[in-house]
């Protein structure tokens, strides 16, 4: 590496980008800066020198320095240059496609809708962006069903002699055979726009008018569809999940991560409608944080492009604002045309958006994770790290959970060549042991499991794995001798310092513990098996716990025997009910006075009699 101390004295403090540079002058990290010199001296510095600094730092050769006239001009030189050489150390955003529309041609009598890409650049009204084809198909579909609008093209169009099986099935007019005027046609392009613009309350006045003129000069069959149109349109309103009358243009940013993979879920509302969401999978370096990723997201997302530029919206919904929020405003606001605001909320409609954002990213990631293709290329990576004679086709991990030995619970989830195996999910009450013991926990749950399975005459696990190091092991593998399942691969799971993924250590028998590299697919593989079966268990045994207190609470109520327990749960369905009911609503069982009452809310709401 070049003389460091020389080169950092004689940078300037001007805005710009920095290339940081391997041995074969490939690019490993692109980062931008307010002040270049400020910025490279703090990678040198022991504070600033995080895991993922001081691995990358270990590569760099040499560094390439650009200097800009502002922020923003660093802020999309930046974008471009990432996109351009996609360094191995920078968040990566792996899509290349500009954004589709909804298109209605504007230079034929009868208009045209149709899926649009690109600039636009073609005669017509241009709705959108979409955040995917998907979506746009969707609308598509739902508006040829309610407005009848053709989707063929100007050469089919032109060639038809009879009406299509389209117009056979309700779904368009037939204006190719002229089966409709141009006029009325146009009627319906004309509610279908009202529709895409988000006009809602014109669209059902419009269409209540509509009705109300072909009752009146009874045109029965005609006031019947307007009729059908609004009921459908009223049934989709109300499929609404979240209420965006008060939005404009706003985008919501849901965010997941598992081990070494993470979601980004976008939800697109325009005028004040949404239009639907899409997932996206950057590639982050290890020990990457969640404002990182964001930052990464959101330029790479919306800059760079002009069709992309058009997307941008007025306001950025999102969990965490990342560290340059301010500056990502500002140039986005230059290049969107418009102010934008970013808002991390904590209350009000928004927080529902946020959430909706934030399970769908979750919802979508689990399903990336567990895909059938990835599946196979993780048990042929487990396959050869545990130097496995074959393909492993069943898995399981068993995971304790209790409170300081309260309420412990164990988990045993299963994983075949689809994924998790849910149905085959199990878990176990521990009870007759000394709090705590994890040990004796262990072999009681394993003892049970292999205990059925022998019972029930159902195949056992290629490779069983157990969250904990050669203790936990080792009361495995008695267990297993015990029930002469010696065919079985065991694999202890230890978390590694301050319970840092990718550093986990693996527990063999007969081997010495080893260590995975922190990109190894094996790893990830387990890493998330494992933390499934902890998910799984500490679900259960707060379930448990919870369960165990209140009922305990319950008992425990001075002049509440078991005919008043009887009573008061039989009236509100439940401990839940209980512990929710007002002093009010406790009055109005039978056999329970004011006196009682008061004992039995203060018991479920931790205030004094």
């Amino acid at each position: 590496m070049r003389d460091m101390k020389s080169f950092l004295a004689n940078l300037s403090h001007y805005p710009g980008v920095y290339q940081m540079l391997g041995e074969k002058d490939e690019v490993l990290y692109v980062g931008k800066a307010k002040d270049l010199k400020k910025r490279v001296s703090s990678y040198f510095t022991k504070k600033s020198q995080d895991l993922k600094t001081a691995t990358l730092l270990k590569y760099v050769i040499d560094i390439d320095i650009t200097v800009t006239n502002t922020e923003s001009e660093a802020v999309l030189l930046e974008c471009n240059l990432i996109k351009k050489f996609k360094p191995r150390y920078n968040v990566l955003l792996r899509d290349d496609k500009s954004y589709p529309y909804i298109l209605i041609s504007t230079q034929h009598s009868f208009p045209r809708m149709d899926l649009y890409r690109g600039q636009r650049k073609k005669n017509g009204r241009y709705f959108g962006p979409y955040p995917s084809a998907y979506a746009v198909r969707e609308t598509i579909s739902l508006l040829q069903k309610i407005f009848r609008i053709r989707t063929c093209k100007d050469g089919f169009f032109a060639a038809r002699t009879r009406p299509c099986l389209l117009y056979q099935i309700e779904r368009c007019t037939g204006p190719c055979v002229n089966l409709i005027s141009s006029t009325d046609y146009a009627q319906h392009v004309k509610l279908a726009e009202l529709f895409l613009e988000g006009k809602n309350n014109e669209l059902f006045t419009e269409l209540e008018k509509k009705m109300l003129e072909a009752s009146t000069s009874l045109h029965y069959e005609a006031a019947a569809q307007y009729r059908d149109q609004i009921v459908r349109l009223r049934q989709i309103q109300d499929k609404q999940y979240i209420n965006v009358a008060e939005a404009d243009d706003a985008d919501v940013i849901g965010f997941a991560r598992e081990t070494n993979t993470t979601c980004i879920q976008l939800i697109s509302i325009r005028g004040g409608q949404i239009l639907g969401s899409r997932s996206y999978y950057p590639s982050a370096p290890l020990h990457s944080e969640e404002e990182e990723i964001i930052s990464a997201f959101l330029a790479q997302h919306y800059l760079g492009e002009l069709s992309r530029q058009e997307m941008i919206p007025k306001q950025i919904i999102m969990q965490k604002l990342p560290s340059d929020s301010q500056l990502l405003e500002r140039v986005l606001a230059e290049q969107g045309g418009h102010s934008v605001k970013f808002i991390s909320p904590s209350r009000g409609e928004k927080t529902k958006w946020l959430a909706m954002a934030t399970t769908s990213a979750k919802q979508s990631l689990s399903l990336h994770v567990f895909g059938k293709s990835q599946m196979e290329e993780r048990l042929q990576a487990l396959q050869m790290e545990l130097q496995l004679p074959k393909l492993p086709m069943r898995l399981e991990c068993f995971d304790i959970s209790h409170t300081m030995g309260e309420a412990t619970v164990a988990s045993c989830v299963v994983f075949d060549r689809q994924g998790p195996l849910k149905s085959d999910y199990r878990r176990f009450n521990v009870t007759g042991i000394v709090p705590g013991d994890d040990i004796g926990a262990m072999t009681q749950v394993l003892h049970r499991r292999f205990k059925r399975l022998q019972k029930d005459q159902v195949a056992p696990p290629d490779v069983v794995f157990i969250d904990g190091g050669m203790l936990q092991l080792e009361a495995a593998r008695k267990v297993l001798e015990e029930f002469k399942l010696l065919n079985i691969f065991l694999v202890g799971v230890s978390k590694g310092p301050d319970r840092k993924a990718g550093f986990e250590t693996l527990h063999y028998i007969d081997r010495p513990p080893m260590h995975l590299p922190a990109d190894s697919l094996a790893l990830h593989f387990i890493q998330q098996i494992r933390d499934e079966a902890h998910r799984f268990a500490i679900t259960g045994h707060r379930l448990r716990r919870d369960k165990s207190r209140r009922q305990s609470s319950l008992e425990l109520i001075p002049g509440i025997g078991a005919k008043r327990r009887r009573d008061l749960l039989r009236y509100f369905g439940g401990i839940q009910g209980i512990a929710h009911a007002s002093l009010d609503e406790l009055m109005k069982v039978p056999g329970i006075n004011r006196f009682l009452a008061e004992r039995i809310f203060a018991t479920f709401h931790d205030s004094t009699i």
